[in-house]
């Protein structure tokens, strides 16, 4: 499971900057004034053969007992209770200040692994003002920047080391379950469809948003095929997730999405597509994972309704148009057939094995059709193409000057590659290798 390190500290010492170099991203608002990090903030990032789950929060003041402050204080205290790590975030050039010890005395009583970053310290590695962040009591200070960089790769071995190294995916093992975890927003009717497809009241399910907290196992067999349903806790809008009983819904729902082999997003018909559920959708088109599209409560909106919810799912949902729609109704055991079956393809699609001569010929006749576009005097060769990994299908390209490959030349690639091996509910990543060329730096 994945690992999740959450980013603290007082506020604009850079967490924020931070969390986008840690997540290759600029998901966070940086700007140079105090406060502008309000809630939690999930990114994946990676490091070596290390993948985990960040958690950027809102500036931290652990005696404040008012306000806006308050709210922000509650959300990086849950922020810390569902961490693996913590960095400790403080600023050189403004030093150790009473608010930095007040977040190290609170950090010292959490029995967690902390790691203090000392930010801000480009060109200041060997600072003798490094020496006074020792009295926080935290351990060695690392000087990283993060704005440009700096340090990052020393700190992350640190806060990574002890936690195994990811396994690349491969097919799932003769007799194993297929994990299929069910996402959604809250009150979506993700218990309701499980305690159908059991046929008993096995999970709580309740007319209120938020009834499940955590994400929860149940085995499963069906037509001799044997499934581990995990019900995952809704994921709350941006803003709401501030009761202490749903510090864990968050990340357990990323993790759950992140190890399952599918995901079954469960849409609802009566709210349309909202921010929350491209939100979700996102996440699982990143973590590469086989996904089918549900919407449900089918049988509560009227045909005006479901015209314009189609057309909110193709605008919303456009990056998820390889996977399956289904529509069904969890309460009425309407639509439940075409869902299994859009999960076996898409379980399928995702563990398929493709060939070497099959892909090269495929490539061949796709350039041969279409050749990329010339970038300056280079025109990319593309030469022949392997299958690099399962679970998403993951197809490497070798040729010369692929670095100019367009993304739009890409995605005709994937759609020529789709088609042939009727690749369904999965991404399929199409990573480019160029060749070196062994006389480059010889004159």
């Amino acid at each position: 499971m994945k690992p999740v390190i959450a980013i603290v500290g007082r506020p604009n010492v850079g967490k924020s900057t931070l969390f986008n170099r840690m997540t290759k991203t600029r998901d966070a608002i940086v700007a140079d004034f105090a406060g502008l990090t309000r809630d939690r903030h999930y990114g994946d990032g990676q490091h070596g053969e290390h993948t985990f789950i960040v958690v950027d929060t809102g500036g931290f003041e652990p005696d404040s007992t008012t306000g806006i402050v308050k709210e922000m204080a509650r959300q990086t205290r849950q922020a810390v209770a569902e961490a693996d790590a913590v960095i400790f975030v403080t600023d050189i050039r403004s030093g150790v200040s009473g608010q930095d010890q007040d977040i190290a005395r609170y950090l010292r009583s959490v029995s967690k692994k902390v790691f203090l970053a000392v930010n801000k310290a480009e060109g200041m590695v060997d600072s003798p003002h490094l020496a006074e962040f020792h009295e926080l009591g935290i351990g060695e200070p690392h000087p990283v920047s993060a704005a440009h960089g700096q340090g990052l790769r020393s700190l992350l071995d640190a806060v990574l080391e002890g936690f195994p190294p990811d396994k690349e995916q491969g097919p799932t093992p003769e007799g194993a379950p297929i994990r299929l975890a069910v996402a959604g927003r809250p009150n979506v009717g993700k218990s309701t469809l499980i305690n159908t497809w059991l046929g008993e009241e096995r999970l709580v399910a309740f007319d209120q948003p938020g009834t499940t907290r955590d994400a929860i196992s149940v085995p499963f067999e069906r037509n001799g095929q044997k499934f581990e349903l995990i019900d995952t806790a809704g994921l709350r809008r941006k803003g709401k997730v501030f009761e202490a009983v749903e510090k864990f819904s968050v990340v357990k729902t990323l993790q759950a999405i992140a190890d399952a082999d599918v995901v079954l997003l469960l849409l609802d018909a009566t709210q349309g597509v909202t921010d929350q559920d491209a939100h979700i959708a996102g996440y699982i088109l990143e973590s590469g994972r086989a996904v089918v599209l549900a919407v449900n409560k089918w049988d509560a909106v009227d045909a005006y309704q479901r015209e314009m919810l189609q057309r909110s799912i193709e605008q919303r949902l456009v990056f998820l148009k390889f996977a399956s729609l289904t529509h069904i109704s969890a309460l009425k055991r309407q639509g439940l057939a075409p869902v299994w079956k859009a999960i076996a393809e898409a379980h399928a699609s995702a563990v398929k094995k493709m060939s070497t001569p099959v892909l090269t010929r495929l490539l061949q006749e796709a350039v041969a059709f279409q050749a990329p576009k010339r970038a300056g005097a280079f025109r990319p060769k593309l030469r022949y193409a392997h299958q690099g990994g399962m679970k998403p299908p993951l197809i490497v390209i070798h040729g010369n000057s692929l670095e100019h490959v367009t993304d739009v030349y890409k995605r005709y690639l994937e759609g020529r590659f789709r088609a042939h091996f009727k690749l369904v509910g999965t991404p399929l990543r199409i990573e480019m290798r160029s060749s070196k060329n062994p006389f480059k730096d010889k004159s």
